[in-house]
Parts: structure tokens; C-alpha cells; sequence
């Protein structure tokens, strides 16, 4: 089964997100993405408390597609969520032989080199790089660094996580994921 992961906090998922993967179903020819919700994401700072709800809201998100699956992988393991102890299980899971594909933006890729133990995880997954507007990085080291991976070329689609945190704005997320937002008062300070 030819299967992409796309890893985040999702703190709240939101429609880009979505687009994203919609994105990589019908151009990459994927038969599932699986939907990986960090517990504790060792490069931000975000309360275990919220697991549950960014968990609960990607479920919400994703249940209208079948071809989206949502793993419990990360939250299961109750510590800091790690990609390469992620990808080594879900690589064993689904007996993968080749590189697992890896749904990133620019902004983590550009980051991979402080990523827990990266010079294995990179001979282990393809990353589907999706930048966002005004961004040209240089790609010049990963291309030297055995990094596999490609630029995605959907055109960017302008919403952001810590917007939405700050005001909720109709649109953005799904609708099932703002009620759920609103019902359980995040996001409100």
C-alpha cells in the first residue's frame, strides 16, 4: 500500500492542512495519509494537557475522507514525540520496504538538522516539502545532505495555526473542528 505520513501538532488543525494532504492523495497517487497528532512536539513549547484535543479535532477533520486515517501512535507513548520513533513503527506497522513518505512544511524541513538523531531518520523517509507564500529558501545543503525529498507545487494556501489560535475565523477550520473549539473553550486566552 502506497501510504504518505503527515506528522504536526495540528494546534488546530486547520483547512490548509487538509488541502495539503488532499494535495498529495491525487497528486502522488497515495492510497492513505495517515494523520500523526504529536503528544509532546520536542520543538515547541505546548501543554500535554492539549493532546487530547488536537488528537480529538484531527479525528473530527479527517473523518469526512476515507482515505485519511488519524494515528494514535504518538499520543499513545505519553512522552515528547519523537519523528524517527515514530516513522521506525509505523515503517514496522505497515512493512514498508522503501523510504516512508513525510508530509513537511518549509519551515520544519529547514530545521531538520536539530531534529533527534536526523542522519538516520533521513535514510528513512522521502519528504514532500509544502512551502508557504513568499518563501525561497535555499535547498542547497539538503540536496548535498542524502536528503530525498521534493517541493510540493500546490499553490499556497494562506491560513495559520496561531491565527486561528488568537481568534477563531469561520473558514479556517472545519466547521465540526470551530464548534468543537468553541464547546470546549480553547483557545480563549
Amino acid at each position: 500500500m502506497s501510504i504518505c505520513i503527515f506528522p504536526g501538532t495540528f494546534n488546530p488543525i486547520h483547512n490548509a492542512h487538509l488541502k495539503m494532504a488532499e494535495f498529495a492523495l491525487k497528486h502522488y497517487g497515495f492510497e492513505k495519509i495517515i494523520f500523526i497528532p504529536a503528544y509532546i512536539p520536542p520543538h515547541k513549547e505546548l501543554s500535554s494537557n492539549l493532546a487530547k484535543h488536537r488528537y480529538k479535532m484531527v479525528e473530527i477533520a479527517t473523518s469526512k475522507n476515507p482515505k485519511f486515517e488519524v494515528s494514535d501512535i504518538e499520543y499513545k507513548s505519553n512522552s515528547p514525540s519523537y519523528s524517527l520513533i515514530t516513522v521506525k513503527k509505523i515503517i514496522e506497522q505497515y512493512n514498508i520496504k522503501d523510504r516512508l513518505n513525510f508530509i513537511i512544511g518549509t519551515d520544519a524541513f529547514m530545521n531538520l538538522e536539530s531534529w533527534y538523531k536526523i542522519n538516520e531518520l533521513k535514510t528513512l523517509v522521502h519528504f514532500i516539502v509544502f512551502p508557504r507564500r513568499g518563501e525561497n529558501p535555499d535547498y542547497t545543503y539538503f540536496k548535498t545532505g542524502e536528503y530525498s525529498f521534493e517541493i510540493a507545487p500546490m499553490e499556497y494556501i494562506d491560513i495559520s495555526s496561531t491565527e486561528i489560535r488568537k481568534e477563531t475565523k469561520n473558514g479556517e477550520t472545519t466547521r465540526d473542528v470551530e464548534v468543537y473549539i468553541k464547546e470546549n473553550g480553547l483557545y480563549t486566552n
